[in-house]
């Protein structure tokens, strides 16, 4: 059950978590703090395992701390509510492990979380490519241009033979090829586009012609159509609802978005009628006082 697989536990307020209090500590005595838990080879070699996973929480200033924490928020809460908390933690430890994978075998030391940095920024912006950031809160840039200076900015390190950057690269490789073979999905073909017969289709294509078709009806009604009309096709959408299928949150209803994944979602009935009660609160305020 799609819905069920992409369930969102929110596991990036536990990394957000792990983020401060690791700081925290740091902050006491930093020399000892960097001593303990950055990634060492030869430290690793010699029995001290915690070292492969602990080096991402090794931060070099409050600064730094503040952006990993941004990024995690923003791009990671993102990412984690598209894909499900399953599919996030494997992204974010294959970014983890394949850093480490490459540290080791040339044998650089990491410190930081801007390894994984780099793999958030490069889903979230594949997800989202249109989305504005403004930087300074001045100057307006879609994430998809951020993502590609980032792509420079770690070639440019690997080819001037920056360890960091080659490292980098390994985990971003690992997770964002694990992420493209989970997620990504064909263009709708014709055959489903709402305005075409669904003669041929199998039973999955006709729940995704049947939503995209009701989606159509939905813009319709919150656009010229009228209060009576929203009214009569909320409630015809009402019976409809599936009991128990976890729904995303209320601005992640994108039936039109190229990977089709709310179409194909069994909580598209109960998330079309979230969507028009949002959209019109009259709507919603009729329903209770009904």
């Amino acid at each position: 059950m799609l819905a069920r697989t992409r369930e969102n536990l929110q596991s990036i307020y536990v990394l957000i978590f792990l983020n401060v209090a690791f700081f925290l500590f740091q902050y006491q005595d930093q020399e000892r703090y960097r001593y303990l838990f950055s990634f060492d080879r030869s430290r690793v070699l010699s029995g001290e395992l915690w070292r492969i996973f602990t080096y991402q929480f090794v931060q070099s200033g409050p600064l730094s701390l503040f952006f990993v924490l941004l990024i995690l928020y923003i791009m990671g809460s993102a990412v984690e509510a598209t894909l499900g908390t399953f599919d996030f933690m494997a992204l974010f430890l294959l970014s983890l492990f394949g850093s480490v994978a490459i540290a080791f075998g040339l044998n650089i030391a990491l410190l930081g979380s801007f390894f994984i940095s780099y793999s958030l920024l490069f889903v979230y912006a594949y997800l989202f490519p249109e989305q504005t950031f403004y930087v300074f809160f001045v100057l307006p840039v879609k994430v998809k241009w951020l993502a590609w200076i980032a792509v420079g900015v770690l070639i440019v390190g690997i080819v001037i033979g920056n360890k960091q950057s080659i490292a980098a690269a390994g985990g971003v490789i690992l997770s964002f090829g694990y992420f493209l073979l989970r997620n990504r999905r064909p263009a709708l073909p014709k055959a489903l586009r709402p305005d075409l017969p669904k003669k041929g289709l199998d039973e999955e294509q006709l729940v995704v012609h049947r939503n995209l078709v009701l989606y159509q009806k939905i813009k319709k009604a919150l656009g010229p159509g009228t209060a009576e009309e929203r009214a009569a096709l909320a409630a015809s959408i009402l019976p409809t609802i599936k009991a128990g299928v976890n729904i995303c949150p209320p601005r992640d209803f994108k039936p039109e978005h190229e990977d089709r994944y709310c179409a194909r979602c069994e909580g598209f009935a109960e998330c079309s009628v979230r969507h028009m009660r949002l959209s019109d609160p009259a709507l919603a305020e009729g329903e209770t006082h009904s």
